[in-house]
C-alpha cells in the first residue's frame, strides 16, 4: 500500500515545530527518523494531513555532565550505541541498543521517536523506565520535566500534548559499582521482543542486594517497573534460587493477551526467564 496524500513542512527549529503543531493540531504528525511512522503511513494506520519534519532542528546532543547523561531527542540509535559517553555513563543503555531492529533502522531511528512512539515492546522505553529517566518536553508555556514512569500513558500513548515537543531525555548516571543487565527474547533477530527485561542494582558489603530497579517490556500496554520483584530482591543474597524465586513474581503483572506472536501463558514464562537472566547479569557486573 501507499500512504494517503499529505502536506509536508520542514521545521527550522523547535519553536517553528511547536508553531506548526499548534496550527494544525491533531492533523499533524512529527517526522524524525521515520522508521515507525512511514510504515504506519504506508499501511494507512495513520493518515495525517501534514507531516512536520523535525530532522534538522538540532537536539541530537549526547553529553554526560552534572551527574546526568543527556540525550537530545534526535540522537540516533546508532550514535547512542557507539558513544563513549553512553558506554561510560549508562552502559545498560548501550547494551540495549543492539537489540533494536537492524543497523539500517538504527542509523535513522531516534531515541525521541522511540520514546514518543511508546511501543510497550521497545527497548529504549524499557531502559528509560528502569533507569528513572526524565523527559524534557517543550511547549507553549516553556519546558517541563516528566518522569519516565509517568510519561507512558498506555498503548502507544504518552503525556506529550499536541502542541508540545519532546526535546531530550536525561538519565541519572549510576554510582560506581552498579551492575546492569538487559535480556531480550524475540522470534527473530531484529523483531520486537516477546519479552525483555532490564535490571540495574547495587550490592552491599555482605554481597546482598542493596537496591534494585527492574523494567520489563512486552507484558502489558506500556513498559513497567517490576515493583514486586524489586521488593523481593532487596536484602537478599543473590543465589540462583533466590533470583529465580524473586523473578517469578513478575508473572502477576503480565496482562498481555494471546496474539499472533505468543500466548499469555508463554509470555508469563518468558517474563520470568528474562527477568532472572537480567538480574543475574547485573549481579555479576556489580560483583
Amino acid at each position: 500500500m501507499k500512504a494517503a496524500a499529505f502536506r509536508y513542512a520542514r521545521a527550522t527549529d523547535a519553536a517553528h515545530a511547536q508553531a506548526l503543531l499548534a496550527e494544525h493540531g491533531e492533523e499533524a504528525r512529527l517526522l524524525a527518523g521515520g522508521q515507525s511512522l512511514l510504515v504506519a503511513l504506508n499501511l494507512r494506520l495513520s493518515e495525517p494531513a501534514i507531516l512536520v519534519d523535525i530532522g534538522r532542528i538540532g537536539h541530537a546532543e549526547i553529553e554526560a555532565r552534572d551527574g546526568r547523561l543527556r540525550l537530545g531527542a534526535l540522537a540516533t540509535h546508532a550514535a547512542i550505541g557507539r558513544s563513549a559517553a553512553v558506554a561510560g555513563a549508562a552502559p545498560m543503555l548501550a547494551q540495549a541498543v543492539p537489540h533494536i531492529a537492524h543497523p539500517a533502522i538504527r542509523n535513522r531511528g531516534t531515541i525521541g521517536g522511540s520514546l514518543a512512539h511508546a511501543d510497550s515492546a521497545a527497548e529504549l522505553p524499557t531502559a528509560a523506565v528502569t533507569m528513572d529517566a526524565e523527559m524534557v518536553i517543550a511547549g507553549p508555556d516553556g519546558v517541563r520535566i516528566e518522569a519516565a514512569q509517568d510519561f507512558f500513558a498506555g498503548w502507544m500513548s504518552t503525556t506529550v500534548n499536541g502542541d508540545e515537543l519532546l526535546v531530550a531525555v536525561r538519565f541519572p548516571i549510576p554510582r560506581a559499582g552498579t551492575g546492569y543487565g538487559f535480556v531480550e527474547v524475540a522470534r527473530r533477530d531484529g523483531d520486537f521482543a516477546l519479552a525483555a527485561a532490564a535490571a540495574q542494582l547495587t550490592l552491599d558489603e555482605s554481597g546482598r542486594i542493596a537496591s534494585a530497579a527492574i523494567g520489563v517490556a512486552s507484558i502489558t500496554d506500556r513498559p513497567v517497573r517490576a515493583g514486586a520483584v524489586e521488593r523481593q530482591l532487596v536484602g537478599v543474597l543473590p543465589t540462583r534460587a533466590s533470583v529465580r524465586e524473586a523473578a517469578a513474581a513478575i508473572v502477576e503483572e503480565v496482562t498481555a493477551s494471546d496474539d499472533m506472536h505468543a500466548t499469555h501463558a508463554y509470555r508469563k514464562h518468558l517474563a520470568a526467564v528474562v527477568t532472572a537472566r537480567a538480574v543475574t547479569a547485573a549481579v555479576a557486573r556489580a560483583s
